[in-house]
Parts: structure tokens; C-alpha cells; sequence
């Protein structure tokens, strides 16, 4: 009798925004096939979404967010708009995270008591899902966002507040940290410079989305992801050697 293998894909559901949107819709699946895992990513996109706001969603029970599908067959599907009760109870799931919204990840009266409903209420529906945390990156240093006067427009401001967010806001929930921000924050500080946004905050497309996907490759896989040699095609080895060599050592730095 022939034995047949069956290879089941990891399940990942998104509570986000166009941070999520960054990390996981474009270069995620790419990088977990050239590996030969088989991967599902359900991001719930609503634009600019704080736990706040989610958390209102939840209760309210309201269909607002766009629901995006990627899976190494298909790249992308949007689906119709769904509520976060309808996703949680649409079977089960190996990772979910949760996020802030990036102009409020570095204030810390932005995340109680709404951060604990999201969290208690994900593990009723889904108990044996690894609930995960979605660190964010601070802005640009030329960002035009209108919140980026909380920082006073200060790139280095921001990003210690959303690194004390995380450290004060996180570690009691025992959540694993996909630390998007700090791999973001050590490119930054490589030969690509302050480029890693389109806008100032969202990612570019080419290396920037590039970096988040390579944090969330290692935490999904647990492979090293500089053995990888998935590149988007505008990317040079240069451009991937950097990012990859970032996002593996913001992996490593946020297991300690």
C-alpha cells in the first residue's frame, strides 16, 4: 500500500492594517515556497486600525474588514468584507497576531484595556493558536504623517517609544514578538539607509516590504532566513544580503 504524505499548510490570521498589509501580503509566501513550506495568510485589513477600533469592531460584531488571502498557490484573494468574530471561528489557526496602529504604537495609554479584550477573547475562539504580536517601525525621519508631531518628528523618539510599548505593553502576555520594527530599525542603519519607506511610513515595495516578510519567515519556519535565495526581482543581492542579515538578527535580539 502506497502511503501518501499530506503536507498541511501553516494557518496565519492577521488582525491588522496596511502595517499587515506591508508584512505579509507580498513577499511572505514567496520566501515560504522557495523553502517548500506551504503557508495561508488571512490578513483583516482595515486601514489605520487601532486596538481601540478593534476592538469596537469586535464587540459591535461588524463586518469591516477586507479579507485578504495569500497561499503559495494563489498570491492574493480578497474576499468579501468580514467581521473579526467570523474569521476567529473560520476553523483553526497556528499564528495569530495582533498589532497597533503605528501612530499610536509608542503611546501607552493607547493599549489597555482594549489590547486585553482582543487577546482574551482570540484565545476563546482559538486556544491552541500561537498568539503573536506585530511589532510596528517608527516613521521616516522625513515622514509627513499628521501623528508624527507625538514624536516630535523625531525617528529615534518614536522608535524607543514603541520599543518601550513593547517591552512594558507586551511581556506580560507572554505573546511571541515578530519584531518587524527593529529589523526595520537595523537596516536602516546598514548601507540602505533611511529608505526602507514608500511614504515615510508605509514600506517600499521593493526591499522594505522585503525585510518585514524575512521576520516573519523565520518566526513561521523557524529556518534561517539569509539561506533563502527568494529575492524580489527589482532587489539586488546586496539589497537582499542586508535586509535578510536585519531581519535574522532582529529575530535573534528579540529571543533574548
Amino acid at each position: 500500500m502506497k502511503l501518501i504524505s499530506i503536507i498541511l499548510a501553516i494557518r496565519v490570521l492577521c488582525i491588522g492594517n496596511s502595517f499587515s498589509w506591508d508584512a505579509v501580503e507580498q513577499e511572505l509566501v514567496p520566501l515560504c515556497h522557495q523553502a517548500g513550506v506551504e503557508v495561508e495568510v488571512h490578513n483583516l485589513y482595515y486601514g489605520g486600525c487601532s486596538l481601540q477600533q478593534h476592538a469596537a469592531f469586535l464587540l459591535k460584531d461588524t463586518a469591516a474588514y477586507s479579507h485578504r488571502v495569500c497561499t503559495n498557490v494563489c498570491p492574493r484573494i480578497i474576499k468579501d468584507t468580514i467581521s473579526l468574530r467570523e474569521a476567529l471561528q473560520n476553523g483553526e489557526y497556528d499564528y495569530i497576531s495582533l498589532q497597533q496602529a503605528s501612530h499610536d504604537s509608542g503611546i501607552r495609554a493607547s493599549y489597555e484595556p482594549w489590547l486585553s479584550l482582543l487577546i482574551d477573547s482570540v484565545r476563546a475562539y482559538q486556544p491552541r493558536a500561537r498568539l503573536c504580536w506585530m511589532q510596528t517601525w517608527a516613521y521616516s525621519q522625513d515622514a509627513k504623517h499628521p501623528a508624527y508631531p507625538r514624536y516630535h518628528n523625531n525617528q529615534t523618539e518614536m522608535w524607543d517609544s514603541i520599543q518601550a510599548c513593547t517591552k512594558s505593553q507586551i511581556t506580560n502576555y507572554k505573546l511571541q514578538i515578530i519584531p518587524c520594527g527593529l529589523a526595520i530599525q537595523l537596516a536602516r542603519a546598514t548601507r540602505l539607509g533611511d529608505t526602507l519607506c514608500r511614504d515615510g511610513y508605509h514600506l517600499n515595495y521593493v526591499y522594505g516590504r522585503y525585510t518585514a516578510a524575512c521576520v516573519w519567515y523565520e518566526i513561521l519556519t523557524g529556518k534561517d532566513v539569509r539561506k533563502n535565495k527568494y529575492k524580489n526581482a527589482q532587489m539586488t543581492c546586496q539589497q537582499r544580503r542586508l535586509t535578510q542579515k536585519s531581519a535574522h538578527k532582529a529575530v535573534k535580539m528579540a529571543e533574548k
